[in-house]
C-alpha cells in the first residue's frame, strides 16, 4: 500500500516540488488547502485530523512564513504570526500525526528549516528564532520518539531558486549572493524534494534528530 504523507505550504516553489517528487515515487500526498486546514489556527488542526480518514505514515512540516525587519520594527503581531506559523503549527502536527504512529511503531518527519536556522543574519530575528526553535523540536522529539521506530530530521536550505526569491530579490542581488557559494548557483526546488523523498522512505531506516544543511556549500 502506498505510504501518505501530509505536507503543508504546497501551492508553489518547494512544497510544490516536495508533492511532484513524492507522488512520483508512489507516495500518496495529503495537500490541505488553507480551507480545509488553517495552520495559524489549533481549531482548525484540531477539526482537520478530527475529520481525517486516513493514517498518516508521514508528515512534511514545509509551510511558513518570514517578516524582515530591524529590532525596533518588531511588533506584537509579527511575533505572533511568526511564532505559530513557523513554530507552534509544526508541533502541533507533529502532536496529532505522532499519536498513531506510536501504535504502528511507524512513522518519519520532515521539519523544513533553513540556513538562517543554523547561523543568522540582520533583520532576521524573528526569522531565526522560529528556524532554531524547529530544529530544537526535531532534537528532542528524536529522542522522545526514536523507541516508537519515529525518525524525525530537519532541512535546512540555503537559497532556493523559487518564485518568492525571483520576485523579492533583484537579479543584481541574486548575482550577488551566488558569488558567495561555492557551487555558484542557488538550489532548485527538486533538488530540496529529493532529500525529502528520501528521508520519508524505506531507505532512511537509521537518521534522525538531523539537521541537514542543503546549500551548495554555502555555510562551510
Amino acid at each position: 500500500m502506498k505510504k501518505n504523507i501530509l505536507i503543508t505550504g504546497t501551492s508553489q516553489g518547494i512544497g510544490q516540488a516536495i508533492k511532484k517528487e513524492l507522488e512520483n515515487n508512489e507516495f500518496n500526498c495529503l495537500t490541505p488547502t488553507r480551507e480545509e486546514l488553517d495552520i495559524s489556527d489549533p481549531k482548525s488542526i484540531e477539526d482537520f485530523f478530527s475529520n481525517l480518514k486516513v493514517e498518516i505514515d508521514g508528515l512534511v512540516n514545509n509551510a511558513g512564513i518570514n517578516i524582515l525587519g530591524n529590532l525596533d520594527s518588531v511588533s506584537n503581531t509579527d511575533i505572533n504570526s511568526m511564532v505559530n506559523t513557523n513554530l507552534i503549527a509544526p508541533l502541533k502536527l507533529i502532536q496529532f500525526v505522532s499519536k498513531n504512529m506510536k501504535l504502528k511503531r511507524y512513522g518519519k518527519i520532515v521539519n523544513i528549516s533553513s540556513i538562517w536556522g543554523v547561523r543568522s543574519k540582520e533583520f532576521r530575528t524573528l526569522y531565526s528564532m522560529t528556524k532554531f526553535g524547529i530544529n530544537g523540536i526535531t532534537k528532542s522529539l528524536a529522542k522522545e520518539l526514536g523507541e516508537y521506530n519515529i525518525l524525525i530530521n530537519s532541512i535546512a536550505p540555503g537559497y532556493v531558486n523559487t518564485e518568492m526569491t525571483q520576485k523579492n530579490v533583484s537579479l543584481a542581488e541574486q548575482n550577488k549572493i551566488k558569488e558567495t557559494i561555492p557551487l555558484r548557483r542557488f538550489a532548485e526546488p527538486e533538488e530540496i524534494a529529493k532529500l525529502v523523498l528520501f528521508l520519508v522512505s524505506k531507505n532512511n531506516s537509521y537518521i534522525t534528530g538531523e539537521i541537514i544543511t542543503i546549500d551548495g556549500g554555502f555555510l562551510a
